[in-house]
């Protein structure tokens, strides 16, 4: 992994903004093993390097204790861009599982608290990039009220319906 010259790293209370190197490609992401589709090395030393990196951010910055709790009662959004070397090379979407997968597991977090996902894709020939920002959001709420279950919906009645 080059994590050379990528810098840019801040925590925030209520945001976390990382600048890793762009992920494998889905076709060096996975391998077929026994008939099962693994991650494959490639893939899995990804998630470890970005884990090492977060952490190390994690650690070396005074809104740390804040910027945790908060991730445990807040919904949050995640912001992925893209910097590809050209415009036609890869797939926007291709890098989002394991980008995503990589900064939640790193920090104990449940990908499903993730309410909204952006993603981007720009160029930087000379230095390609994935820039990542994980913001907090409102707090979740739960409902009081009980949700409504399909049986509560009134069928649409056809007697009413107009003839031909």
């Amino acid at each position: 992994m080059h994590w050379e010259y990528l810098g840019g790293d801040t925590l925030l209370p209520c945001e976390l903004l990382v600048v890793l190197p762009l992920p494998p490609s889905v076709n060096h992401q996975y391998a077929t093993v026994n008939g099962r589709r693994v991650l494959a090395s490639t893939g899995r030393l990804y998630k470890k390097a970005v884990a090492s990196h977060l952490l190390t951010v994690l650690r070396q910055s005074s809104h740390r204790t804040e910027f945790l709790s908060k991730l445990e009662s807040h919904a949050l959004s995640l912001s992925l861009r893209f910097y590809f070397k050209t415009a036609l090379r890869r797939d926007l979407d291709g890098g989002l599982k394991i980008a995503q997968d990589a900064i939640c597991q790193s920090i104990d977090l449940n990908d499903n608290r993730i309410t909204e996902i952006h993603l981007h894709k720009d160029l930087d020939a000379v230095r390609p990039r994935l820039e990542c920002l994980l913001a907090i959001q409102e707090p979740i709420t739960r409902s009081t009220r009980a949700s409504r279950s399909l049986s509560m919906v009134p069928k649409t009645s056809h007697r009413n319906s107009p003839q031909s």
